[in-house]
């Protein structure tokens, strides 16, 4: 089956954004990037301060319920626009490790994915972190290895040991 989606998970700062940026500027055709921190970005103010939305401390995210609808939600609008036929990049954090990773499955069955872990260090996501200085503070690190657990991929790069071209080609070379 022809690769339809590319999920690519990992902890804040671990290069996730520009390597889908990298793809697209590798790949012929077309791709879509989608990102979390979009989904969360187009939530109303209210959403973005905890209760049943979500909220970023120094090294914990915390979601509620209706955070978690809404994702569930902008999963199967991704998967849908795959089946509509446009190639899609997903940017995502698995903060819940399989059970994410098990969401996405049921939102793109039937579809083409590629499964790829983006890794780097955790000191090297800190220091991403502390020089975009648009994250808690402790997040990156925290997350770095933790998103990972019990995450099943097809690919898996390191973007603090390997330039992103050669991350992009190396996905790239795992498309169907």
């Amino acid at each position: 089956m022809r690769t339809q989606v590319i999920v690519l998970n990992g902890g804040s700062s671990s290069g996730k954004t520009s390597l889908a940026r990298g793809l697209q500027d590798l790949l012929p055709d077309p791709w879509l990037a989608f990102s979390v921190d979009t989904l969360v970005d187009a939530l109303p103010a209210r959403l973005r301060e905890g209760g049943e939305g979500i909220a970023a401390d120094t090294d914990t995210v915390a979601v509620g319920d209706t955070f978690r609808r809404l994702d569930t939600a902008w999963a199967h609008g991704i998967a849908a626009m795959a089946r509509a036929g446009a190639h899609v990049l997903v940017d995502d954090v698995f903060l819940g490790g399989p059970a994410s990773q098990a969401r996405w499955r049921e939102a793109l069955a039937g579809l083409g994915v590629l499964w790829v872990g983006v890794h780097c260090a955790p000191a090297v996501a800190a220091a991403r972190e502390a020089a975009r200085g648009d994250r808690a503070t402790g997040m990156a690190a925290a997350q770095a290895t933790a998103v990972h657990r019990g995450v099943h991929y097809d690919v898996e790069v390191d973007t603090g040991t390997d330039p992103l071209d050669r991350c992009a080609a190396r996905v790239a070379a795992r498309l169907v």
